[in-house]
């Protein structure tokens, strides 16, 4: 398989060169087009200046039709240039992520964050340095909620999770197309990520409202009719048939219509165009789906959401929207009062637009929220492609079950250091021990992160991965809320008994961290003790971390559903190292004086 990162750079280099080309036609088409406005401004006020007027008539013509293909060549290319940029740029950002300084990426989703939920706070789901702040590429709104869902509401089936897989891997494949797709979205990126979600729902509110009084016959055929009356009435003036009263009276009429409700109907109007260019977008990510061969079921019923029960599809619908905003925009010509008057251009306006509403208005979020699942699966498929060595996690039938080899934490980059992991009929519970600062809590992390993305139907960050489905409580960074009045161990408490609440009828998988630190050691050694029994009955299973090492009878105890694991460091020339391996057994080290002499605190 070739290297992303060779692959990456040559596309880099690509868009580079492509980049340097088309900076030069912009300029050269920048001065041409100067110097054919500047030559026809001299040259048409020299023939008026020396009286040949009838060249005039020859030479202004031909500067327009030479100007305006110019100004049409730059717009062109100036898009291209833009295009370029794009996929330079998500060249550039998929090298900073290879490398592992993504961390420098600014949508962290901070937005998602939630420390009510059952895990993602403490999984670092979202916010500086986190899950999605790693894979994200998603360039919408409705790509960014999705891929949030994706990691926050786990599939609920095994065929579920397979399915996706399924459609991840085939994403993975079409690199060219998801960089396409992506440049698409590009085109319309908001900086601020609170505007681009109240943009896309300011828009679907928009559709979703109608105003039926432009759709009724009576009015649509009136305001056909009358604009064909009026010019046939101006023709008939001109070849001196009626009178100019005539024709003046239907202009003066249909006048007092377009400033009938002048002022309802501008601020529908205008509010569309507010969306212009986002629509045009839209049409071009929809015709991207569209236009490409899927074969994965997932991505088929998708992409068939966007064909209709008259075969119509979705691009070719909302491009009848995008016309329809092209010819709004036209409201700011400087001929538009004329022209609004002559054929009541803005009731032709809102009858097409409130037409549209009524037959496509409904499916427009369908068709939206398609381009964001399309726009999550494809950030999944990133770590497909920019990882070969991780695998396709293997969702088990049997319940309790939960395997992994050279397992390593995804966000850790080249600095990970893989463990394995074993829960299955006989082990329920890992009791994690080991000094401060040895991984525990990042084995912790790395356990449920994994299983976040094996759910996702993401690869993961392991040789071999096999787990049954369970859903994932978390109770590791608790503090107090000062609002609520709540101390940080009764924070912890509550959490616990959320915990403990689920596991009576769900299938859970838990990770405990440091279990009630906030209290004394007795009262904190028995409190353990109890809770690990309690989740035992109740079949969950889970890894705990601790500092007790007196829970190490829980093993015997418990006929070793719970098995003791631990993490070490040890000493070289008066300096303390840790190798990050799990071992099995309990803790036999300790290294908080060493590391509070090594602060400076020393008796």
């Amino acid at each position: 398989m070739k290297n992303p990162e060779d692959i990456y750079k040559k596309k880099k280099a690509k868009y580079l060169d492509l980049l340097k080309g088309q900076s030069a036609k912009i300029n050269k088409l920048s001065s041409l087009r100067l110097i054919i406005a500047l030559a026809g401004i001299v040259n048409i006020m020299f023939l008026y200046m020396t009286k040949n007027y009838i060249p005039i008539n020859y030479i202004l013509p031909i500067y327009l039709v030479l100007f305006t293909y110019l100004v049409v060549r730059h717009n062109k290319v100036k898009r291209e240039y833009e295009y370029s940029c794009a996929l330079h740029s998500i060249n550039e950002d998929a090298l900073i992520r290879l490398k592992g300084d993504w961390k420098s990426f600014k949508d962290t989703g901070i937005e998602f964050k939630d420390d009510s939920h059952s895990f993602s706070s403490d999984l670092d789901i979202f916010g500086q340095g986190s899950l999605f702040q790693y894979i994200n590429t998603t360039t919408t709104a409705m790509g960014r909620q999705t891929l949030s869902k994706y990691l926050t509401h786990p599939c609920e089936s095994k065929d579920q999770i397979i399915t996706r897989q399924e459609a991840i891997k085939e994403v993975s494949t079409k690199l060219d197309w998801r960089q396409s797709f992506m440049t698409e979205g590009m085109m319309i990126s908001e900086k601020s990520y609170k505007r681009k979600n109240n943009l896309i729902e300011g828009l679907y509110k928009f559709v979703e409202t109608k105003n039926e009084n432009y759709t009724k016959p009576w009015l649509i055929f009136g305001v056909s009719l009358l604009p064909v009356i009026s010019i046939i009435f101006i023709l008939l003036y001109l070849v001196n048939i009626v009178p100019y009263q005539i024709p003046l009276l239907a202009l003066s009429m249909q006048a007092f219509i377009s400033v009938f409700k002048n002022k309802e109907r501008s601020k529908n109007l205008n509010l569309v165009y507010t969306y212009k260019e986002r629509i045009k977008a839209y049409s071009k990510m929809l015709s991207q789906i569209e236009g490409e061969n899927f074969k994965s079921g997932y991505l088929l019923e998708l992409k068939n959401k966007l064909i209709n029960s008259d075969k119509s599809t979705a691009s070719k619908q909302i491009k009848k929207l995008e016309k329809i905003t092209d010819n709004i925009s036209n409201r700011s010509n400087l001929a538009f009062i004329i022209i609004n008057i002559l054929i009541l251009w803005d009731y032709q306006c809102m009858i097409s637009l409130e037409l549209w509403k009524k037959n496509s208005g409904g499916k427009i979020r369908n068709w939206l929220e398609t381009i964001g699942e399309f726009e999550a699966l494809s950030s999944l498929s990133n770590i497909r492609y920019d990882n070969p060595s991780w695998s396709t996690p293997i969702i088990e039938d049997k319940p309790y079950h939960f395997t992994a080899k050279d397992l390593g934490h995804p966000l850790l980059g080249e600095s990970r250091v893989c463990n394995d992991l074993k829960i299955d009929d006989l082990t329920k519970v890992l009791l994690i021990t080991g000094s401060n600062m040895s991984g525990k809590s990042t084995y912790l992390r790395t356990a449920g992160i994994n299983l976040v993305l094996a759910y996702a139907g993401a690869p993961v960050c392991a040789k071999e991965f096999n787990c049954s489905l369970f859903n994932i409580y978390t109770c590791m960074r608790v503090s107090d809320n000062l609002e609520k009045n709540t101390s940080s161990f009764y924070a912890e408490l509550l959490r616990i008994k959320e915990i403990v609440d689920a596991s009576k009828n769900q299938n859970v998988f838990f990770l405990l961290d440091e279990v009630f630190k906030g209290t004394n050691s007795h009262d904190r050694h028995e409190g353990a003790k109890i809770l690990i029994k309690n989740l035992l009955e109740n079949n969950a299973i889970g890894l705990v971390s601790t500092h007790d090492l007196e829970l190490e009878v829980l093993e015997k105890e418990s006929n070793k559903r719970v098995r003791n694991y631990h993490f070490e460091e040890y000493y070289k020339n008066n300096q303390i190292y840790f190798d990050y391996k799990l071992k099995q057994g309990i803790s036999t080290t300790r290294n908080a004086m060493y590391l509070i002499k090594m602060v400076g605190i020393d008796g």
